[in-house]
């Protein structure tokens, strides 16, 4: 499995998000706060260290947008994915990222190469959106790739289907496809990670940066000894 060093899809942030594209990376559009919101949650300069939770919120919203835009038009290309469903599940997205999040133990990392997923399967695999009847298969197919190419330990297959509610033999299949599809370039640098992290807080309802702390020279001591004299060589 390679490293993806690619710079994410979705640049520039004034561009719509059609296509499926999340438009996150390296993007900074305007916040959509509402008046009755409280004092927004400072989120960590790292992403390591996040909350999995307010991530989760911030994904899952990112995803609806998503959803709401897509489900607005016809399919693309005319034909269903191995990742359509039938009808869109009963559970909420944010309720089954959730679930997953739990369960399936995944990691700030494993995350957001979820989302940098979502970039790379919509510009590779032109029939692909993301919409009410793919975002689920997506998910758990996405958190199962990601887990096992960034993790050292990870969860068995059996695990991943009970939790996001599929067979073994289709989550197998959707692997496939998955991997397949994005030509089994699963591993974004950890720069791009950062940026998608970046992106995703400056666009979030109710969430904000923490601001990195000034550098404070005041206390460093200034030298006072003159600066040794150079050596001079003499020819012998």
């Amino acid at each position: 499995m390679s490293a993806e060093g690619e710079t994410p899809v979705g640049q520039p942030v004034a561009q719509p998000a059609t296509a499926g594209t999340t438009s996150l990376a390296g993007s900074s559009p305007s916040k959509r706060l509402r008046a009755q919101d409280p004092e927004p949650k400072i989120m960590p300069l790292k992403y390591e260290t996040c909350d999995v939770k307010d991530l989760g919120v911030l994904i899952s919203d990112m995803l609806m947008e998503l959803v709401r835009l897509n489900d607005g038009f016809p399919l693309r290309d005319g034909h269903l994915t191995r990742f359509h469903s039938r009808a869109p599940p009963a559970i909420s997205v944010r309720d089954y990222l959730f679930r997953l999040i739990v369960h399936a133990t995944l990691s700030p990392p494993i995350l957001l190469s979820m989302v940098f997923y979502v970039d790379k399967l919509c510009t590779m695999y032109s029939a692909f959106t993301i919409s009410s009847l793919t975002v689920h298969r997506f998910l758990i197919t996405a958190a199962t790739v990601a887990a096992k190419g960034l993790s050292d330990s990870f969860w068995t297959n059996g695990l991943y289907a009970k939790v996001g509610g599929v067979s073994i033999r289709e989550l197998a299949l959707l692997e496939l496809e998955f991997l397949r599809r994005l030509e089994w370039r699963i591993v974004p640098k950890p720069e791009t990670l950062v940026d998608y992290y970046k992106g995703l807080v400056e666009r979030g309802a109710g969430y904000v940066l923490e601001r990195e702390a000034p550098l404070d020279l005041s206390n460093t001591p200034a030298s006072t000894s003159a600066p040794d004299e150079p050596t001079v060589l003499q020819d012998t």
